[in-house]
């Protein structure tokens, strides 16, 4: 009788483990190492950094080593699905070392730690929003008064100064140190705020919420497809997922990560100090 209590108690154990085991996540908030200047953020032309400068390789070859500790078996890039056979092409003629790598942090970093690590395939999970009805409506229409209001709008409040938006510091202190601050939480946190000013207080009629839908539908639902996209990645607790996303993405997939029964999210400056 001894013997099979002391069984089910193992058992039961092994049970509650594997229901508390998660996947550990480090999520990697960067700047867009290429400038293209698509986003919020802005970077004028004397203010950029060439990351194919020398000293600028060395020191992305430092951090590849420090990303290297977390030993990812997964990593996920802010591409969309539609172009993962590009960059299962270009992936595999680095391996064989007939592709140069470019500007972009997919090539820099993602590339680089892949082949450092063997993970044989980086996995493209970048999604767009859903803007609901009202909002496209307006959007969609050919220079309508609507349109012009709102755009008027957005644009008058594109710099507000309640805004988070600190200078960069990779030309004068360095790239690393450059992550380092965009990824600490607190200043993840802050960045999170800048979708709750601006247009998402704009008010098509009095009292509605045109702004509210507008910023559910660019930023937050387009940020729930990409945690859903990683979720369909198959993974166990075994794995250690790395995703690569410009670091505004972080604001609302962090507290995914945070708040999932499936994910552990370590701290990423952990690794990057």
């Amino acid at each position: 009788m001894k013997f099979y209590t002391l069984v089910f108690a193992v058992l039961m154990s092994l049970h509650l483990n594997a229901q508390t085991q998660k996947t550990k996540v480090l999520t990697l908030g960067t700047f867009h190492f290429g400038f293209p200047n698509r986003d919020f953020v802005q970077i004028e032309e004397p203010d950029q950094i060439d990351v194919l400068d020398e000293k600028h390789q060395r020191e992305i070859k430092t951090l590849v080593k420090k990303l290297k500790k977390f030993d990812p078996t997964v990593i996920v890039i802010e591409k969309t699905p539609s172009y993962q056979p590009v960059i299962d092409s270009l992936f595999q003629l680095y391996l064989e070392g007939k592709y140069e790598l470019q500007r972009s942090e997919v090539d820099q970093i993602a590339f680089r730690l892949a082949k450092e690590v063997g993970v044989k395939k980086l996995i493209c999970v970048n999604e767009w929003g859903e803007l609901n009805n009202q909002v496209d409506t307006v959007l969609q229409a050919d220079n309508s008064a609507a349109q012009q209001r709102f755009y008027d709008y957005f644009e008058k409040t594109k710099n507000n100064p309640l805004k988070y938006n600190p200078s960069n510091i990779f030309k004068t202190e360095g790239i690393i140190a450059e992550l380092i601050r965009l990824n600490t939480p607190e200043n993840i946190k802050k960045s999170l705020g800048n979708y709750l000013i601006g247009p998402f207080k704009y008010e098509e009629e009095k009292g509605d919420f045109f702004g509210v839908n507008f910023e559910s539908g660019r930023w937050f639902n387009r940020n729930l497809k990409i945690f859903r996209n990683i979720q369909r990645i198959d993974t166990d607790e075994t794995d250690r997922v790395l995703v690569l996303f410009g670091t505004g993405h972080m604001n609302i997939l962090n507290i995914l990560f945070e708040s999932s029964p499936e994910y552990e999210l370590v701290n990423t400056n952990d690794y990057l100090r």
